[in-house]
């Protein structure tokens, strides 16, 4: 709690310079004590119960906020959009979760609270962020390029045919940050699990181990669940007429 006096030199800067974000950061702060608190009661609860349906439960409710949070960052609309994002998370989110803990952590429970969740949440949390760029980018793309995307379906290509030079750069414009991150990791960064993991007394060579283990997880996760996102959101995102739905769009009005 007591870095919380570092906020006064934050706050003092932020008004002398008039930027108007001490509202937002108050209330971001508040939130973030407020939301990990209830995380701790209900993690409690959840790990002291151990009940695989329970743990089921709240991991498909992790990945319907993700969901949410994805689509609106991503500037389109939820209705629309929330299954196909929502099954492009679940099934590489869930094939990687359960071979992480049947084959590396090796656990006799593949739905244990302990080690179900917290992994689950590392993994989503790390999908956030490529998938928002890679849907973002793939429709922005084209609504600012419907001439040419036209064009190309009036030359007789196909609509992947079409859509191909929009994927493969929305794509790499999601995957290419974690790519760099795992290039750069240990050497700029040390990684929270591998931290958390030293400092709960494990020796360096096997929290390395475990954090190179959860890494591919992550990359795995995003690869498959970014692709599919877009994939997924193509029987949305177009009309009969293979034309770009303006309707998929949040209104900006």
């Amino acid at each position: 709690m007591s870095l919380f006096i570092f906020l006064i030199p934050v706050f003092y800067i932020n008004r002398r310079l008039r930027l108007t974000i001490n509202k937002t950061m108050v209330t971001s702060i508040i939130r973030m004590c407020v939301q990990l608190s209830f995380v701790g009661i209900y993690l409690e609860f959840l790990f002291k119960f151990n009940s695989p349906v329970l743990n089921t439960v709240y991991l498909l409710i992790m990945i319907s906020i993700a969901c949410q949070s994805i689509i609106r960052s991503s500037n389109l609309k939820v209705k629309l959009f929330f299954m196909p994002v929502f099954f492009s998370l679940l099934i590489p989110f869930t094939i990687i979760l359960i071979f992480f803990n049947a084959v590396v952590v090796r656990i006799d429970n593949l739905f244990e609270a302990k080690y179900l969740i917290p992994i689950g949440g590392m993994l989503l949390g790390n999908c956030l962020r490529s998938i928002i760029i890679g849907l973002n980018n793939f429709y922005s793309g084209i609504k600012k390029d419907e001439k040419v995307y036209l064009y190309s379906i009036s030359m007789f290509n196909s609509r992947i045919q079409a859509l191909k030079p929009y994927f493969k750069e929305s794509f790499l414009a999601a995957i290419t940050p974690t790519i760099a991150s795992m290039a750069t990791i240990g050497l700029v960064s040390l990684p929270g699990m591998m931290t958390g993991q030293i400092l709960g007394g494990s020796i360096p060579i096997v929290a390395i181990k475990y954090q190179i283990a959860i890494m591919f997880s992550i990359f795995y996760t995003e690869y498959f669940s970014t692709m599919l996102s877009v994939l997924f959101s193509l029987k949305v995102g177009f009309n009969e007429l293979d034309v770009l739905n303006q309707n998929i769009f949040i209104s900006k009005e």
